[in-house]
């Protein structure tokens, strides 16, 4: 796989527009979904898949027109969000009704897996939300019982086995295949009730960032990184976030200020470089490739990257990489 084939850009991504049971569902019949890196968990086997590698985790995303909303639902692994675009309300609750927290552009929610979650773009223009999912199978959705009514209302039917069948496209439910049950009273019981207050919790707000110029990558001119997800590493300097339990990946983010740049380095784990603001020139082994806002390249295990912001304005990088403690990089 060369470089260009992992470099997702924003201006390319292939949408899906009834990946999921609540895609008929009023407010809900606008929505974009991405699966940029893993098979994600989409209901739909015509999902587009941009880069199938194994990496741990899984990235994808989210774009919704204003009023857009996100049906109640939860996850078997951990998933964060990052807004790019837009103001979003994260609502908990199986109803929707627990709680509902707002996020700007830059600020970062990770949603346990014990939690009813709905998510609505709230602002004036089109949002987007960079997704992260745990896990190589992040597992199948569990939708709240509401959404099941009106998927049945306008034609959609989930099967047991996760894929979703579309009847208005004169699709058939196979003879075989069960249908996927309406979620009981005990598995929401199993859920907990989150109120707007206990979000702030699972919350990092951009301006909040612990930035840091003492870190493995931050202490080179010009550059700061900040913990978003993930435990303390005495190796690399880097302190714990408040979103510090267990992922199985972190998150970072990177700030770059004009001409600042990360020298040759190695890492040991999937990596994979979101941005969110500027543009970022890379080397990886010799070639070279720039990444703008909404981009996302995965850079190979072991390969040798130097990072560059060439430009006057500062460039923000969300960055992920497998593992709960990643091992520091390795200068040459």
């Amino acid at each position: 796989m060369n470089l260009n084939q992992r470099h997702v850009k924003y201006t390319e991504l292939k949408p899906c527009t009834n990946a999921f049971i609540d895609t008929r569902s009023p407010g809900s019949d606008q929505k974009e979904n991405f699966t940029i890196i893993g098979p994600g968990v989409a209901e739909n086997p015509d999902q587009h898949v941009h880069i199938s590698l194994a990496h741990g985790f899984n990235i994808g995303g989210a774009r919704q027109p204003p009023g857009c909303l996100n049906s109640q639902h939860s996850h078997l692994t951990e998933e964060v969000f990052v807004v790019h675009q837009g103001d979003w309300a994260f609502l908990s609750g199986v109803n929707a009704n627990d709680g509902r927290i707002v996020l700007k552009p830059g600020d970062v929610i990770s949603i346990p897996t014990d939690i009813f979650r709905g998510f609505e773009n709230v602002g004036q223009d089109t949002g987007y939300l960079h997704a992260v999912l745990g896990g190589d199978d992040p597992g199948r959705v569990l939708w709240a019982p509401s959404v099941f009514e009106l998927a049945k209302e306008y034609g959609l039917i989930l099967l047991e086995n996760g894929k979703l069948v579309d009847t208005t496209l004169g699709e058939e439910k196979p003879r075989d295949e069960p249908v996927m049950p309406v979620t009981t009273a005990e598995q929401i019981a199993e859920h907990r009730v989150v109120s707007s207050e206990a979000l702030n919790d699972i919350v990092i707000r951009k301006q909040d960032f612990q930035w840091s110029t003492s870190t493995a990558l931050g202490r080179f001119k010009g550059i700061k990184e900040a913990p978003l997800v993930g435990g303390e590493s005495k190796e690399e300097g880097i302190g714990a976030s408040s979103l510090s339990w267990p992922h199985n990946f972190v998150v970072r983010a990177l700030s770059f200020e004009g001409g600042a740049t990360i020298p040759a380095h190695k890492r040991f784990e999937e990596e994979v470089i979101f941005i969110h603001e500027g543009e970022l020139h890379i080397t990886v082994d010799g070639e070279s490739l720039v990444l703008n806002e909404g981009d996302n390249f995965t850079t190979p295990i072991e390969a040798v990257r130097t990072f560059e912001n060439r430009a006057s304005k500062e460039c923000i990088a969300y960055i992920t990489r497998r593992n709960n403690v990643p091992k520091a990089p390795e200068f040459l």
